[in-house]
């Protein structure tokens, strides 16, 4: 019998380890700025189209490649960052598997520039899935470009399956705060379309920090610091009151590698329990560093997981030093109710030494001297000061007219008793009204009907009003607006920005007037009526973590979800009390829909109960 197992070619086995490696254009971006990074570039250029789909390129001045290394690098398993198995447990830098430029090239076109200091003469080549097109020596400059092209060109399933060019950039963005948060010290620039997107100097790491997310970054930072055997923690943790209910702006580094981490998390997450909302999620920046034996990072091709030593500890450790942030920069509450904390130790006094106070003697003080007697101690005057006459109060009263009705000597006064007021109908004919609407548990309203009774959703209720009111807006007429006397100026993050920007027109159809656009923040001079000044921003927030995945394509999508995003917000919540008259507005609102039997998220909105099944419920 003939032998069936056999090895698969190099361009086969590429294209396997490519559907690892490479799960979008943001992998590619990963893998090339981390490539630069370990060359020990100090400026690095990242240039895109399309969304990475056309082009992704890397531009840097790192050390460059010889002849030799730049053809060896495309191939499996071949990389300059390790040489040993034992080197595994002492990693310093970004990448070791050598799979990145091997699976890259197999599902694109590939064209690398590159060049080391030393040498007169660069090297340029070609690469089209897999396949060496060309190789010529070139003037470059030194350092290294990579130009990747027609992402999964020759896989049409796999690039059919990318998301939209807004999800995609988003996911490019997202690699790239990661690399230039973890690399403060060097220079990054970012274009995307022809437009700079990012000019990231060398800087400290609370100014990178604000830098990227722009706006009023700086003033939400509390510093964190702590220093043991087992970990060095530093960077920062966001106020509680800056907090948001998206996850965008939390960042743990492991050794200057960015990680995720469920449990390190939670362990941020316990610090900040009891100063946070219900669903907050705070902002953190927070640099680990920890020996490189103590930690596993070859877990996953992305390198994104990391198994700990001793976790428990870590966890404890973290929490702690947070807590300790936040209880020094008074963000936490105390419950010494009777302390000052103006005379609290500044965070930063803590280990200075006090100064021995100077003490200072007027030497030609004389208490006794003439002079300070006659001025001091002067016979008062007051004993011989005349007091002036005050006049009467009975004064404030002469001389006004005397009303014919009021009697002077002790006689009856004659008041008006109560005010007549006219009614166009008898007492008979007015039907008195009756409270038809009864609220349960601040959560549920009771609405008697002619068969029985109907059971209402506040919340689910006013949901599915707001969501049609919102669509008839959008689409039929243009809500009218409350303008601002005072402009609201909001601040949020690049990405933010743009997405606002795309979604103006429909949230100008709700209600809202943009007075300015600018680079970090917006200004608002105009609010829809239903909405108050206090949830701009709660409106805001939620409706841009509700398109973490991108912006629908169909305009009537992209109203929907903003209509469905504004309704969530602006809703009555449960446990919110309402008077008769705001029940009963509610209840006939909700059957004056198209659809009152479900929520905008298909959730039932009300239930009735019939009389015949009450008499049941009381049948022996």
């Amino acid at each position: 019998m003939s032998s069936i197992i056999q090895l698969l070619p190099d361009h086969v086995a590429n294209q396997i380890a490519a559907g690892e490696v490479v799960q979008r254009p943001a992998s590619v971006v990963k893998e090339l700025l981390e490539n630069a990074v370990d060359a020990n570039a100090t400026d690095i250029k990242l240039i895109i189209k399309d969304a990475g789909k056309a082009l992704v390129q890397v531009i840097d001045n790192g050390k460059g490649m010889n002849v030799t290394d730049a053809r060896l690098c495309f191939e499996r398993h071949a990389t300059s960052k390790i040489r040993l198995a034992e080197d595994l447990f002492s990693l310093s830098t970004k990448g070791f598997r050598g799979e990145a430029l091997a699976s890259i090239a197999a599902i694109a076109h590939v064209e690398m520039k590159t060049k080391q200091d030393q040498d007169e003469l660069g090297t340029q080549i070609v690469i089209e899935g897999s396949k060496f097109v060309s190789q010529e020596v070139a003037v470059l400059p030194r350092g290294t470009s990579f130009a990747v092209k027609n992402l999964f060109f020759n896989i049409p399933a796999r690039r059919n399956f990318l998301k939209s060019d807004t999800v995609e950039y988003r996911h490019i963005i997202d690699e790239f705060q990661r690399v230039a948060l973890a690399h403060p010290n060097i220079y990054f620039t970012f274009y995307h379309n022809g437009s700079e997107m990012f000019n990231l100097p060398p800087t400290s790491l609370r100014q990178r920090i604000v830098n990227v997310f722009a706006g009023k970054t700086n003033e939400k930072l509390v510093p964190v610091q702590e220093e043991t055997d087992i970990i060095i923690i530093q960077g920062f943790v966001g106020k509680p009151e800056f907090a948001k209910k998206s996850r965008g702006e939390q960042f743990f580094f492991v050794n200057d590698r960015f990680i995720k981490s469920g449990y390190l998390h939670h362990a941020v997450m316990a610090a900040y329990d009891g100063v946070l909302k219900d669903g907050a999620q705070p902002s953190y920046f927070l640099y680990l560093t920890v020996p490189p034996n103590t930690i596993d990072i070859n877990i996953h091709p992305t390198k994104t997981e990391i198994k700990f030593d001793d976790e428990h500890a870590l966890y404890a450790i973290l929490r702690a030093s947070i807590k300790h942030s936040l209880g020094q920069f008074n963000v936490a509450p105390v419950l010494d109710f009777d302390r000052d904390a103006n005379l609290d130790t500044p965070y930063s006094y803590k280990d200075m030494k006090g100064a021995t106070p100077t003490i200072q003697v007027d030497r030609s003080f004389n208490p006794f001297s003439d002079d300070k007697v006659n001025k001091h101690y002067a016979a008062p005057s007051s004993y011989s000061r005349k007091t002036e006459a005050t006049a009467n109060w009975e004064s404030l009263y002469v001389g006004l007219k005397q009303d014919t009705d009021f009697d002077t000597d002790g006689g009856e006064m004659s008041f008006e008793s109560e005010t007549v007021t006219a009614s166009l109908f008898n007492d008979e004919e007015v039907e008195q009204s009756v409270n038809i609407a009864y609220q349960i548990h601040k959560k549920y309203i009771v609405s008697p009907i002619k068969s029985g009774m109907v059971i209402v959703d506040q919340q689910r209720a006013h949901q599915r009003v707001l969501y049609e009111q919102f669509l008839v807006n959008m689409t039929v007429q243009q809500a009218s607006s409350q303008q601002l006397l005072f402009p609201l100026d909001l601040y949020f993050s690049t990405v933010e920005i743009e997405l606002i920007a795309e979604l103006k027109q429909s949230l100008i159809n709700t209600g809202f007037v943009f007075e300015d656009t600018h680079g970090d923040h917006i200004v608002i001079s105009g609010i829809p009526v239903n909405v108050t000044e206090s949830e701009v921003s709660i409106v805001l927030e939620q409706l841009l973590s509700d398109l973490q995945d991108g912006i629908p394509s169909s305009s009537f999508s992209q109203n929907d979800t903003i209509a469905k995003s504004m309704a969530r917000s602006l809703a009555v919540k449960t446990g919110t009390a309402l008077s008769v008259k705001e029940q009963e507005n509610l209840v006939n609102g909700l059957f004056a829909c198209k659809d009152p039997n479900v929520s905008p998220f298909q959730k039932p909105t009300f239930i009735t109960m019939r009389v015949e099944d009450i008499d049941k419920k009381f049948a022996l």
